[in-house]
């Protein structure tokens, strides 16, 4: 069920008054359904791939929380008998049981994640090499399972690393693993952030209802509006590479980071805005990325919930683990400084090359991985230099025009990189970028070449509206700061922004060919 769908605006109309009329005590089991019925609909299959995910993370937490037990109450009772080494050695066992547990998790279920994301890559190379003709195209990525894996990892996690003891009431980990706003394309959720209103009781609130619906209609707006809208371009100038190059490159580079934005933030709007009006708080994910002024400052800002897993729980381990200490012991003949530099050159080149992939099968997301971690080191090598810059001209750095300049730089840096995300394979990728400098077609553009994308003139009119009110509402602050000001207005003023986004999203709304609306970009992921 997509949230574009007019199923799950019924599933919203009915859950909402629904959740709100039931005893509290019936509130949970109101939200578990409303989740298996939201995943039904991605098969039978992929309903016993999420209860089965939920069950076995249950399972594991209890086991390595067990363990927990077991090491706190032997040391209770051997407190007068056992000496500080039988304490430690007996630390270490336990300490050992519990990582094994906490792999044996983590083989299980990114094993799964990774067979369904690869598995028809797998066998399409098997076939290549053993002549077998296996049938690749029935292994599928079911909706939300990466980000209901990395959520449910990253439990698990937690409760091994004694950051707080497992759940042991089994519906509260089914409703954490399966709750289905986040299930779409995140946020990628924190057991104890998310549990913390999650399973609080809930009362209506006014507050909340129309917070939620303002947030929800600014994603739909965003999403229907300016997103399928724009995407329609954006595939036209994929699809035939060599006709639209040169300046049509450059063009479909910021068509396309217009409606990543605009699909990603606005899926995230309706999430959260669904949580705020169930009373649940859901973590941000973006926050005014396109403001950033660097790669760096970028990705604290763009999916916010993916880079904090990564570094939390792939960054941080790699960088301390025994092997890599022990490399960069020996890295210290070649010099203090490499050594230094080295456990952060392994994990961060880890960190984006398991980012690539977790974005695409493909050669080209790897490359666009680790595109990004080379230009987050060069420039981190180069950040001396800037400082010696800034304070040569000290002035510049406040300038409104070099803040400018900087955020510009940024945004087309960006939008180079993801031109590995647009086109098909790396060299044509790469055919792409270095057309825009080797082919001269500008005029093309307004002699028919943007006419023959698909879209008609209101179209582009539409979208360029659209644009430019998201670029007006993230100057004013992110929605989330704008609503409690918003929430002060007359109930006239209120109800009228209220039907005009409904309005212009059901009159303007881009559904496409018999009007079904495209799925969010990061379903696919």
């Amino acid at each position: 069920m997509l949230f574009t769908s007019w199923g799950f605006a019924l599933l919203i109309a009915v859950l909402i008054p629904l959740y709100y009329a039931v005893p509290q005590k019936c509130k949970t089991a109101v939200l578990l359904l409303a989740n298996l019925v939201f995943y039904a609909f991605a098969g039978v299959f992929a309903l016993l791939l999420l209860l089965g995910t939920a069950a076995s993370v249950y399972c594991f937490a209890r086991w390595i929380g067990w363990l927990w037990t077991q090491q706190k109450d032997s040391l209770a009772a051997h407190r007068e008998d056992w000496d500080k080494a039988q304490k430690k050695s007996f630390r270490e066992r336990m300490e050992k049981k519990r990582r094994l547990a906490l792999a044996l998790c983590l083989v299980l279920h990114f094993g799964i994640l990774f067979g369904m994301k690869y598995g028809a890559g797998i066998v399409g190379l098997a076939n290549g090499l053993f002549g077998t003709t296996w049938d690749g195209t029935k292994i599928v990525l079911f909706m939300g399972c990466s980000f209901y894996t990395f959520s449910a990892m990253g439990y698990v996690i937690d409760v091994q690393r004694g950051k707080y003891p497992a759940e042991r009431n089994p519906f509260r980990v089914l409703l954490f693993t399966s709750f289905f706003p986040i299930l779409v394309q995140g946020p990628i959720s924190r057991f104890d952030r998310l549990g913390e209103t999650l399973f609080a009781p809930h009362r209506f609130s006014r507050e909340n209802l129309e917070a939620g619906l303002l947030r929800v209609l600014w994603g739909y707006w965003k999403k229907l509006i300016v997103a399928d809208r724009l995407l329609v371009a954006v595939k036209q100038l994929i699809r035939y590479p060599e006709t639209y190059n040169g300046a049509f490159v450059f063009l479909g580079m910021l068509l396309y980071a217009a409606t990543l934005y605009a699909d990603f933030t606005g899926g995230i709007d309706i999430t959260i805005g669904i949580g705020r009006m169930l009373g649940i708080r859901i973590d941000e994910n973006f926050i005014r990325p396109y403001f950033s002024k660097s790669i760096g400052e970028y990705w604290r800002r763009w999916h916010i919930t993916l880079g904090a897993w990564f570094k939390e729980y792939l960054y941080y381990p790699i960088s301390v683990s025994k092997p890599l200490r022990r490399l960069t012991k020996a890295a210290r003949k070649l010099g203090d400084g490499f050594a230094r530099r080295l456990p952060v050159y392994i994990a961060t080149f880890a960190v984006w090359a398991v980012t690539g992939m977790w974005h695409g099968n493909s050669w080209n997301f790897l490359v666009w991985g680790l595109s990004n971690g080379v230009i987050l080191l060069a420039s981190e090598e180069l950040s001396p230099l800037y400082a010696r810059f800034h304070g040569r001209f000290r002035g510049w750095k406040d300038a409104w025009a070099y803040r400018a300049f900087t955020v510009i730089r940024t945004v087309l840096l960006l939008s180079c990189l993801r031109m590995f995300d647009c086109y098909a394979t790396v060299p044509e990728t790469l055919r792409a970028f270095g057309s825009m400098f080797t082919v001269w077609n500008l005029p093309m553009l307004w002699n028919g070449g943007i006419a023959s994308l698909g879209l008609s003139f209101g179209d582009w009119i539409a979208a360029g509206v659209g644009v430019v009110l998201m670029f007006a509402v993230s100057l004013q602050q992110r929605p989330a700061l704008l609503t409690p000001r918003f929430l002060q207005k007359p109930l006239a003023v209120r109800l009228a922004v209220y039907g005009t986004l409904l309005i212009t999203i059901l009159v303007l709304g881009y559904y496409g060919f018999g009007f079904d609306a495209g799925q969010f970009i990061y379903n696919r992921f």
